[in-house]
C-alpha cells in the first residue's frame, strides 16, 4: 500500500462517518450518500496523486460527493426539470461549496445514530448499518468480524435500508422526552459490537480488536454529540476498562490467560486511567445505571495491584445492587462468582447450584464453566470435569475451547497433544 492510498484509507476512518451522516441528511438515501462516497475517494486517488493532498482533506471529499449527488440527479432528471429536483432533495448549498466547518457534523451523525439502532429494525440490523456508515467499516470487512458469508451480510444491510424506506424512519434525533429510551437501544449495539471483539463467539481468535476499536470510537463519539448523559460515560468508561486487559488476556501460545493469572504489567495505564476518570464522572451525574455499575466492577478489578489484592466484597455488593435495579441470571450468576471470592467457594457455588435449578442458563457457557471453577477449587474433580464437558459443548470459540481440554487434561490425568493446531484429549 502506498502513502497516498494510506492516507486516502485513514482520512476515511476518520472522517467517513461525519461524511455519510451528512450525505444521507442532503439525499436522503443511504445507497445514494455511499455511492457518492466511493466516487469521491476514487477521484481523490486521482486528482490528489496529481495536485497533492488538500489541506483539509475531509472537506475535499465532502464537497467532491456533494458534486456526485448532484450529478446523479442530473442523469434521472431532463434538463429542464434539474434545478426544481435538486432544490427538493439537496440542501441549497451551493455545490461546489468546500466543507470546512464541521458545526453541522454532531447533529448530523447523531440523527444518523438513531436511524441505524431504530427499535423497528432487526438488533443485527441495527449492528451492522451502525458499522457500515457511521463506523466506515467495509461489507467484507463486518462479515468477517462476524464470521458470517459476505452476500448474508449483505443482504442484512439491504433490508435493513429498505425497512428504514418502507417504514418511513425519520431521519431526525428523537424528541428529549424519547431520547432516553432510544438511548437504550444505541447504547445496546455499542456494547454488542464490543463484546463480539472483546471475546468472539466463535472463530480461531479470541479477541477482534477492530471491533474493540470501533466501539470505543463510537462510543467516544456519542460521548461527544451527547456530553454529561451519565450512561454514555459509564458505558464507554466500561469498554475502555475491559480493553486495557487485551494484551494480557492471551500469552504467546495463543493460550487463554484468566484474569486472576494476568500479567498486569501488560494492561494498558492510559486506558485504565481515563476509564477511571470516566467512572468517577459518571457516578456523579445522576441515577445509577448498569453501564456506570459494571463499570464500577470494571475500575476495582483493574485497581488491585494483584488478585490477591480484589476487593471482591465490594464487587459483590455492586453486583448486589446491579441485581436489584436490572435482575438478571447472569448478574445473579456473576455476583455468585464474587462471593464464592470473597466468603467462601462453597458458598458461591451453592448460590449457583440453586441459579442453576430454573434452567434458564442451562445452554448459557459461562454458567458451567463458572461452575466448574469452583467445582475444582474444591477438589470435587468428577464433577468439575462434567460440568467443563457441558461448557465445552456449548462454546465454538477456539481460544476457549483450548483453555477448557487443558482444564479436563489437569483433572482427568489425561495428556493433552496438538494434532493440526488443535490440542485434544488422548
Amino acid at each position: 500500500m502506498d502513502d497516498l492510498t494510506h492516507t486516502i484509507e485513514g482520512v476515511f476512518r476518520r472522517e467517513s462517518g461525519k461524511i455519510i451522516a451528512a450525505l444521507i441528511r442532503i439525499a436522503r438515501s443511504f445507497d445514494l450518500a455511499e455511492e457518492a462516497m466511493q466516487d469521491a475517494c476514487v477521484a481523490a486517488m486521482k486528482e490528489w496523486r496529481r495536485a497533492g493532498i488538500p489541506n483539509n482533506p475531509a472537506a475535499w471529499l465532502m464537497t467532491a460527493a456533494r458534486r456526485r449527488l448532484i450529478d446523479y440527479a442530473r442523469r434521472e432528471q431532463t434538463r429542464r426539470d434539474k434545478e426544481g429536483d435538486v432544490a427538493r432533495h439537496f440542501d441549497p448549498a451551493p455545490a461546489d461549496a468546500a466543507v470546512a466547518d464541521d458545526s453541522s457534523y454532531p447533529d448530523d451523525r447523531l440523527r444518523l445514530i438513531f436511524t441505524c439502532c431504530h427499535p423497528a429494525l432487526s438488533v443485527d440490523a441495527q449492528v451492522a448499518l451502525t458499522l457500515r456508515t457511521l463506523g466506515g467499516l467495509t461489507t467484507s470487512e463486518i462479515a468477517r468480524a462476524f464470521l458470517l458469508p459476505e452476500p448474508t451480510l449483505a443482504q442484512r444491510l439491504v433490508r435493513a435500508k429498505r425497512k428504514i424506506q418502507a417504514a418511513r424512519i425519520p431521519y431526525h434525533v428523537p424528541a428529549p422526552d424519547v431520547i432516553p429510551q432510544r438511548l437504550l437501544s444505541v447504547r445496546a449495539v455499542l456494547y454488542l459490537i464490543f463484546n463480539e471483539g472483546y471475546t468472539a463467539t466463535a472463530g480461531e481468535a479470541l479477541i477482534r480488536q477492530e471491533l474493540c476499536a470501533e466501539a470505543i470510537r463510537l462510543g467516544e463519539m456519542l460521548c461527544e454529540l451527547l456530553p454529561n448523559v451519565a450512561e454514555n460515560l459509564g458505558l464507554l468508561a466500561l469498554m475502555l476498562l475491559h480493553d486495557s486487559r487485551r494484551a494480557a488476556r492471551v500469552n504467546a501460545r495463543g493460550e487463554l490467560v484468566t484474569l486472576e493469572e494476568q500479567d498486569r504489567s501488560l494492561w494498558n495505564r492510559s486506558q485504565i486511567d481515563e476509564g477511571l476518570r470516566l467512572v468517577d464522572l459518571a457516578l456523579s451525574l445522576s441515577d445509577i445505571g448498569p453501564y456506570q455499575l459494571q463499570a464500577a466492577i470494571a475500575a476495582l478489578h483493574v485497581s488491585a495491584a494483584n488478585a490477591v489484592d480484589t476487593d471482591w466484597r465490594e464487587i459483590a455488593a455492586i453486583y448486589e445492587a446491579l441485581e436489584s435495579r436490572h435482575p438478571s441470571p447472569v448478574v445473579t450468576l456473576n455476583r455468585a462468582v464474587a462471593i464464592a471470592m470473597s466468603e467462601g467457594f462453597e458458598h458461591g457455588l451453592a448460590i449457583i447450584e440453586a441459579l442453576g435449578e430454573s434452567g434458564e442458563l442451562d445452554s448459557y457457557a459461562p454458567y458451567h464453566a463458572s461452575r466448574a471453577d469452583l467445582l475444582r477449587r474444591i477438589g470435587r474433580s468428577a464433577d468439575a470435569i462434567r460440568a467443563y464437558e457441558r461448557a465445552l459443548s456449548l462454546t465454538a470459540n477456539a481460544v476457549e475451547r483450548r483453555y477448557m481440554r487443558r482444564r479436563l487434561a489437569e483433572l482427568s490425568g489425561t495428556p493433552l497433544v496438538v494434532e493440526n493446531e488443535n490440542e485434544v484429549l488422548v
